[in-house]
This record gives structure tokens, C-alpha cells and sequence, in this order.
């Protein structure tokens, strides 16, 4: 790729006009650049200021100089996504566009070229900025919390890194649990085995297993001991060591589950905590473990809090809408709430004694 700018003036009270020039050189990468139906162009000339012109293998861009600079900046994050084997989609276009406004230090082909884990053609990777520091707290830290909304790949992303770790002979285990909270954890009262009592809670988590490791593999991985699913309460009294060990919808654990679990941690292994607050599902009253745990732990070495939010949602558009709609409720119903607990109890609008109740 070469950039040429060519800066010309129409006059004292006229904005400058710039042209800069990218010359791509491999047909190949200017079809991906452009898109099926030049969608990912149109997006581009969508969000970008100065006025964008293709032909043949170079692009034109033409418009204030700032502007173009940052239209080649954008240009030039793609071409090299492009050459490092990425397909370009509408919405790693999307991302590479968010990244660059937040005028990060972290390069938006630098993040979402991170390799994880492949398997059978497909790559896990982060997809957002917030997931790029998320993955790297996980490798420089002992004890991890991924707090955020639905959508943000918390727990596969922190599954993803279990896997490598295993498969790198970090570690020797990895296990996965989550509270099953919807029984208060006492499942004796659900029909069928026991298996088929905590499955309903297990679930997402071995769905996410199918995706990383070979179907035919699990079973004998679990079978020895090497991959364990299981509810939090079956954490009780063990000492884990050379272990991943997550701890999935830790919203839903109370403080003194928290601490339980948190005190497992063995020598050589690593915890990662995922959670969002505003989903809790404990009943009327109890407190949040993971609500408090970070006020507990917060001068703590070697724990670290990752903070993820409706951007860095790689779900549908709408999830990050949604996220962010019911953030504003949220907000609004606690400033209500907020300014009732102020009013003066007892006392009449007109500021004489409340009617009492006729005996």
C-alpha cells in the first residue's frame, strides 16, 4: 500500500483540500476491501468525512487533511487484517471504526489478528479492545474477575484460554462451575439422576467445550479427570492445584460462596470469575458475592478486575441496544428510588400531621 498527498488550496476563505492516494497492488485484497456488493465500502464512505473514490487498484480520498489521515489510518488497519489472513466483514469494519475513535494505543489490527485457539479452521480470537486487555489479564494474573453484560464473551473467551493452557501443559485440569441457583443448589427434589438434575445448569459450558475440542475427545477427557463440570458446591473443601478453574454467572453467588471458592486456589493454578450484576437471580435480599468482592480484593496483588460493556457485545447489533437500554432504565429507576427515600415520611402535602388511622 502507498499513500500519496497532494494538498491543494481554492481560495483564503476556502477549507484546504487534500488527495491522498493508496495504491493496492494485490487485485485480491482490493475485492475484500471492497466487499460483496461493495457493502464494506459504502459502510466506509458512511463513516468517514472526506469524500472516498476507487478505481481500478488505487483509492482516492479526497477532503480536509486531519480527515484524510484518518481515512488512511483506517485504510491501512484493514489492508493489514486483509494480509494477515482475515476475511474483512461489515462488522470487524464496525470494530476497527470504534477502536480507532476511542484513539487507543492498542493497533486494531494488532487486536483482532490475536490468536487463541483453532480448531478445524475456525479461530477464536477477541474481537473488541475490551477483550484484547480482558485475554491479557488472564495471562498476567493468578485470579481474574470478567465482570460485564450478556454477549461479551466472558466465559468463552476465558474457556478458550483454559484450553490453550491445557493443551500447552500449563496446567493439568481444568474446571468448570457455576451456582445452580434457580434450586438454591439442593437439587433432591428434581426428577432423574444426578447428572440429569445439574445438567440444565452445565449446559452452556459444554456447549462451549464442543466448540474448542473434538466431541469424540470429551468424554475421555472427563472420564479421567482432565476436563470437570460440575455446581459450585461441589467445590466445598477442595484444594486445587495445576488447575484452570472458572467460575461462570458468579452474580449469582452469595459472599460466602465467594470466599469458598476463591479459597480453592492451589499452587500453579489460575481462577477467572465471570459475572454480570445486572443479572442476578438470588433471592429477594441476599447480597451478591461478586457485587462485593471487588471492594474486598481491590489492593489485592495478582487479582485483577476486567470491566467489560455494550461495546465490546460481539452478539447481534441489538444486544448492545438492549444492554444499553436497560442501563438507562436502570439508572432512571434508581434515581427514583433515590429521591422517595429522601422525602419527608409522615407529613401531609400541605405540611401538617398525616391523617392517622381512627381507632
Amino acid at each position: 500500500m502507498t499513500g500519496t498527498p497532494n494538498e491543494s488550496s481554492t481560495g483564503s476563505t476556502s477549507p484546504v483540500r487534500a488527495q491522498t492516494k493508496i495504491s493496492v497492488s494485490d487485485p485480491k485484497i482490493m475485492v475484500n476491501l471492497l466487499g460483496a456488493k461493495d457493502e464494506i465500502l459504502r459502510l466506509i464512505e458512511r463513516n468517514l468525512d472526506s469524500d472516498v473514490h476507487v478505481r481500478g487498484n488505487e483509492i482516492t480520498i479526497t477532503g480536509d487533511p486531519a480527515e484524510n489521515a484518518a481515512a488512511e489510518r483506517l485504510f491501512s488497519e484493514l489492508i493489514e487484517l486483509i494480509e494477515k489472513g482475515e476475511t474483512l466483514s461489515v462488522d470487524a469494519v464496525r470494530r476497527t471504526l470504534r477502536m480507532l475513535e476511542e484513539n487507543t494505543s492498542e493497533r486494531p489490527a494488532e487486536v483482532l489478528t490475536l490468536n487463541i485457539l483453532s480448531r478445524r479452521g475456525r479461530t477464536i480470537r477477541p474481537k473488541t479492545l475490551g477483550q484484547k486487555k480482558y485475554v491479557d489479564a488472564i495471562d498476567q494474573n493468578t485470579i481474574v474477575f470478567g465482570i460485564g453484560p450478556a454477549g461479551t464473551g466472558k466465559t468463552y473467551l476465558a474457556m478458550a484460554k483454559a484450553v490453550q493452557a491445557l493443551q500447552a501443559k500449563q496446567i493439568n485440569r481444568i474446571i468448570l462451575t457455576r451456582p445452580a441457583v434457580e434450586a438454591g443448589e439442593r437439587l433432591g427434589f428434581l426428577p432423574g439422576t444426578l447428572t440429569e438434575k445439574i445438567d440444565p445448569y452445565l449446559r452452556p459450558l459444554y456447549d462451549a467445550l464442543h466448540d474448542m475440542l473434538d466431541p469424540e475427545s470429551i468424554p475421555r477427557l472427563m472420564a479421567a479427570g482432565t476436563i470437570e463440570v460440575a455446581p459450585l458446591a461441589y467445590m466445598r473443601g477442595r484444594t486445587l492445584n495445576d488447575a484452570f478453574i472458572i467460575l461462570d454467572e458468579a452474580q449469582n453467588t452469595t459472599p460466602e460462596q465467594m470466599k469458598m471458592f476463591l479459597t480453592r486456589l492451589g499452587f500453579g493454578a489460575k481462577i477467572v470469575v465471570t459475572g454480570d450484576v445486572t443479572q442476578i437471580d438470588l433471592p429477594g435480599g441476599t447480597t451478591s458475592g461478586l457485587k462485593i468482592v471487588r471492594e474486598i480484593l481491590r489492593d489485592v496483588e495478582d487479582v485483577h478486575f476486567a470491566e467489560l460493556s455494550s461495546s465490546d457485545v460481539v452478539r447481534h447489533r441489538l444486544v448492545a441496544e438492549i444492554v444499553d437500554a436497560y442501563a438507562r432504565y436502570d439508572a432512571v429507576q434508581e434515581q427514583q428510588s433515590a429521591q422517595s427515600v429522601h422525602a419527608v415520611p409522615g407529613r401531609a402535602a400541605s405540611g401538617g400531621r398525616a391523617p392517622g388511622r381512627r381507632r
